[in-house]
């Protein structure tokens, strides 16, 4: 296996050390892995082969954060979350769990990871396990909402075994294996529907739930407390749900409007179940089978920073997210009630930042999304004036973990006017 940091040789690809030992497998050749992101394609790593080169192999990661394979079963690459220093790394799970703090956040989570259950799984040691604790710590959160608002009441199929009385329809061939050549005259197999919450969904939802409960003793980089406070919550609404099922039962079912978190929750627990082949003892394991996967650390990066502008503006719709204006999306815009701060504003996860200024070519892009009438006709703002426009990238040493009361002052760039940026430093954990 092949192991990179993300960001390594970003802009400028690098050799590794060990090239030697994986030469024969790459066969002279160039590999990249991409990504569709809407209309754009975002790559997670990049392999050059250049033989006329001193060294014959060059390497590049972006933002992107997983396992997958290069030359599909030979040789894997595994991309770590990294800072600029060897000593720590990203603490991504607490991460997620800032972000999951903020409600609207549920709403754009689907681009934030790539499971291929496609390609074959694999082998990496629990330690190297990304995709784990991102599943859980969301498919939790999502149980959480269904969970206050109370779960879905529908009428589902049963089948049982009744003494002395006739439900519904007489399942003939099982009554009379079952119970006939058994002796058992009075008994009958009957089949009918009832109305309640142990559907086939909540019957899903509880079985990823119990392998939740399992791996999430594994998950390292955040207290276990907080995840077992969660699941004091959430269980006692399952003890009526049978988790004897599985995914394919549900096929028939149909989203419905008034339970709009069910959709994102099913799709989460078939990816746990899936995840762990269905058998509960594979949670365990210090070695584990993966499904390639990829995370985007920018898109996180993105959600983290909406968690903690909503945490300083905290009023109805004094940050926007993503609002399309001629088909692009601004990151944010901030429209105070009391008129304020109004300003564009853009979410980069680029560390090297906090060494220089923002780059020409980010400029451009956030002063574009500043310089649109449909922006000036939401933010209320005369054309003749210039809209505020501000980077927020993640700076460690910026001595700044959220931007309530002071810790929202401004930089101004010096060639720019009325163009700012701010650092915010990530959570992380020592290696």
């Amino acid at each position: 296996m092949i192991i990179l940091s993300e960001q390594y040789g970003y802009k400028n690809p690098k050799s590794i050390d060990t090239i030697e030992r994986f030469a024969d497998t790459l066969k002279n050749k160039s590999y990249s892995k991409t990504i569709q992101r809407g209309k754009n394609v975002a790559y997670c790593y990049t392999i050059l082969h250049n033989a006329n080169d001193t060294i014959p192999y060059r390497f590049e990661t972006s933002y992107f954060v997983g396992v997958d394979w290069i030359v599909e079963n030979e040789l894997p690459i595994y991309v770590k979350p990294k800072l600029d220093d060897d000593a720590s790394e990203v603490n991504y799970v607490k991460m997620l769990f800032d972000v999951l703090k903020e409600p609207e956040n549920y709403n754009h989570l689907d681009q934030l990871c790539e499971i291929n259950f496609e390609k074959p799984s694999i082998s990496i040691e629990q330690n190297q396990d990304l995709l784990t604790p991102l599943l859980l710590i969301q498919y939790l959160n999502i149980l959480k909402k269904i969970v206050q608002k109370g779960l879905k009441k529908s009428y589902y199929v049963v089948s049982r075994n009744l003494n002395a009385k006739v439900k519904g329809k007489i399942l003939v061939h099982e009554t009379i294996k079952r119970n006939h050549f058994n002796n058992k005259m009075p008994f009958t197999y009957c089949q009918y529907t009832e109305y309640g919450i142990n559907s086939i969904e909540n019957k899903v939802l509880k079985k990823a739930l119990l392998f939740s409960i399992t791996a999430m003793q594994n998950i390292k980089g955040i207290e276990i407390s907080s995840l077992n406070g969660l699941v004091n919550y959430i269980q006692p609404a399952f003890i009526n749900v049978d988790s004897n099922v599985t995914t394919e039962e549900l096929k028939n079912s149909k989203p419905n409007k008034l339970y709009k978190e069910y959709e994102q929750a099913l799709k989460f627990a078939k990816h746990i179940l899936k995840r762990y082949g269905y058998n509960i003892s594979n949670t365990n394991a210090s070695v584990i089978q993966t499904p390639p996967f990829w995370i985007d650390m920018s898109k996180l990066f993105e959600l983290y920073v909406f968690s903690k502008l909503k945490e300083r503006f905290t009023h109805h719709k004094e940050v926007t997210y993503h609002k399309i204006f001629n088909y692009l999306e601004p990151d944010f815009i901030i429209k105070t009630n009391d008129g304020k701060t109004k300003m564009v504003v853009d979410a980069k996860y680029k560390p090297q930042y906090e060494h220089g200024t923002i780059s020409t070519e980010d400029i451009r892009q956030v002063s574009g999304y500043a310089r649109l009438k449909k922006v000036y006709e939401f933010l209320e703002i005369e054309k003749d004036k210039t809209i505020d426009c501000l980077v927020i990238y993640s700076n460690q040493i910026a001595s700044r973990k959220d931007f309530i009361g002071n810790n929202f002052n401004l930089e101004e760039e010096k060639e720019y006017n009325r163009f700012f940026k701010i650092g915010i430093e990530l959570p992380v954990k020592n290696n």
